[in-house]
């Protein structure tokens, strides 16, 4: 970053982004503030910008197009937001990122299968510390050059749907850092708190269970059964029904 400036404009209780730079800045530090929002275009004039740290304001969402102008952009710091979805395309044109951080938004839950799309050299990626309960397997098949993915502190639920992503961790292992190692399951019960690498193929089993021919004959064979059962009774109790009623005609005869 030689011969680029850079601006520090953190903890000075911001509301909102700095109106001007200089057009040579290369770090660009705005973190600890309240700014709860970024202009579309705001980037477009800094094409020099390399880092960006926006961490520990208000953010819940970035506008469209931001990174635009700002392809040499490489490090990008989102952490301590409010972010609750990372969308599709978010950071589309940003597609220098190198390192890209969004833990410690508490409220993140959803991550889109194309949010990452772009980012072919992206290399290092945190979700830790939100509210993911899943992270779909598409999300990180773009991503061939990550070499450290950062998964604890979200309550993961370890059911069938995670199988694809999980196999797809545990084949990356030995390329991705080891915090993924960290990261435990919240549900279902009876894997609660088990790591993540920890699940097998065999975890999976009751995921794969087919049925044979016997099984679908014997459930049509308890169908029929059920079914007869039920016009049986349906039976029994009109002819009962039927007797009642004559036995009160009859009665109600006897006493005239």
């Amino acid at each position: 970053m030689q011969g680029l400036k850079a601006v520090d404009c953190s903890g000075q209780r911001l509301f909102s982004v700095p109106p001007e730079l200089p057009l040579d800045t290369g770090n660009l530090s705005l973190a600890h503030n309240r700014i709860a929002s970024i202009p579309p275009g705001y980037l477009s004039c800094y094409g020099q910008l390399r880092a960006l740290d926006l961490r520990n304001n208000s953010l819940a969402a970035l506008p469209a197009g931001l990174f635009l102008g700002a392809r040499r952009l490489a490090h990008l710091d989102l952490s301590y937001n409010n972010f609750s979805l990372v969308p599709a395309d978010m950071f589309l044109e940003a597609s220098g990122l190198l390192r890209l951080d969004l833990s410690h938004n508490p409220g993140l839950r959803r991550v889109h299968p194309d949010a990452f799309r772009g980012l072919a050299q992206l290399r290092e990626l945190d979700l830790s510390f939100g509210a993911l309960p899943a992270l779909s397997l598409e999300a990180l098949e773009g991503l061939p050059g990550l070499v450290a993915l950062r998964l604890g502190g979200n309550p993961w639920v370890c059911g069938c749907a995670m199988e694809p992503f999980l196999k797809w961790l545990r084949g990356r292992i030995q390329r991705c850092a080891a915090e993924s190692q960290l990261a435990e399951c919240r549900a279902p019960p009876e894997v609660a708190g088990a790591p993540l690498l920890s699940l097998t193929d065999e975890s999976f089993q009751a995921c794969h269970l087919t049925l044979t021919l016997d099984d679908y004959l014997f459930i049509a064979f308890v169908g029929f059964v059920v079914s007869i059962a039920s016009v049986a009774t349906n039976f029994l109790l009109g002819i009962t029904a039927n007797c009642c009623h004559r036995w009160s005609k009859a009665s109600e005869d006897e006493d005239v």
